[in-house]
């Protein structure tokens, strides 16, 4: 059997992050080609007081100075600014870039080779389409026209680059795609499982974002711990009851791996979602979304306001605002200068826990 290219579609900071556990196992499993392609954007940065471009500067040193410094990668991972060329003999595409580039991306790269897979880790991206909600992989399988699976987890990427012990969740609904993809992810630092259910680990992947908005909200107000893990708790009820709206064929199970609760947690106490959250309050107004992200994220995009945004319109069309009084106080915060002191003054009435019988988080037998 050929052994397998692989390349990976983008270079910020969570698609390094990935690309340095793919090398590790190209470089190990005799199913793929040692060599690891990334498609860079071929942008410039300043360099020891010189202008470089970016992707020939990673070249020489293996290190993305921008998206991920400090970090020097395997010798056999090429960055290719050429989105053709970088593409062009891949057997299995990694999407890692903010879902709003990904139309352009795809209809820049030309067709794909026959036989390609692709998996996302992409989050958001979420289009209502004929009443039902499509997902960024349903966009990314209909553009590319072949089979897509997702990669969704606790996983903050400068801690997956420096090799701390983490999972994630691989959904993958064809079966005989499991194993591959399990070779080219899992490792010992890096821990995959595979379930077969595509909309629950995506959308929990999107969802997780909104509520680490409302977590950053509690942090910029000085509020504790308690308070936090209260609204990490609804905001798990809620990334359910949307889920199993729109996908009741989601997996009660998929909430409690990597994707569901685990990653819900770690991006409520880190990442860029929470954290520009909690500038946004103690601006008091003063600053906008824009402003924080381009002070706060060096080039990298806030992803929870967008799918805030995204799921808004969505909401509303479905008669959803009041079962899911979380979210719709995240947005109301974010986007209607709705004080943010009232993400602690949600309905009464809410079910008391997101595992109660009567709430059907899990099956009933």
């Amino acid at each position: 059997m050929a052994k397998k290219n692989v390349t990976v579609v983008g270079s910020g900071n969570w698609g390094m992050a990935i690309a340095t556990i793919i090398a590790g196992n190209t470089a190990r499993h005799p199913e793929f080609e040692d060599n690891l392609t990334v498609w860079m954007f071929d942008e410039e940065v300043q360099h020891k007081g010189v202008k470089r471009k970016l992707s020939e500067l990673f070249n020489e040193t293996k290190e993305n100075v921008k998206y991920l410094p400090g970090i020097t990668l395997p010798a056999h991972v090429k960055a290719e600014p050429d989105l053709k060329k970088a593409v062009a003999n891949a057997d299995i595409m990694i999407w890692v870039l903010p879902h709003q580039f990904v139309p352009r991306t795809v209809s820049g790269m030309g067709k794909a080779k026959d036989g390609c897979i692709s998996v996302s880790l992409i989050k958001g991206g979420l289009e209502l389409e004929g009443g039902k909600l499509g997902l960024c992989s349903d966009t990314l399988r209909k553009l590319l026209g072949h089979e897509v699976a997702v990669l969704m987890g606790a996983n903050v990427a400068n801690e997956v680059a420096a090799g701390e012990f983490c999972e994630a969740t691989l959904g993958c609904t064809a079966k005989e795609h499991q194993p591959i993809l399990l070779k080219l992810f899992d490792c010992p630092t890096f821990r995959v499982n595979a379930v077969d259910d595509i909309p629950g680990v995506e959308l929990c992947g999107a969802l997780k974002n909104v509520v680490a908005l409302g977590a950053g909200f509690c942090d910029g107000l000085d509020y504790g711990g308690n308070t936090k893990a209260a609204l990490i708790r609804i905001g798990l009820q809620e990334m359910k009851m949307f889920i199993r709206y729109f996908y009741p064929e989601a997996k009660d199970a998929t909430f409690l791996e990597s994707c569901g609760v685990a990653d819900l947690i770690t991006t409520c106490f880190g990442g860029r979602n929470r954290k520009c959250a909690e500038a946004f309050v103690r601006s008091k107004g003063v600053k906008g979304w824009d402003a924080i992200e381009k002070e706060l994220l060096g080039g990298q995009k806030l992803q929870g306001t967008l799918t805030a945004q995204e799921i808004w319109p969505v909401m509303q069309k479905h008669n959803l605002t009041e079962k899911l009084p979380l979210f719709t106080t995240i947005y109301r915060i974010a986007f209607e200068d709705k004080a943010p002191w009232t993400i602690v003054k949600l309905p009464q009435g809410m079910h008391f826990s997101g595992l109660h019988a009567d709430d059907g988080f899990f099956e009933q037998k």
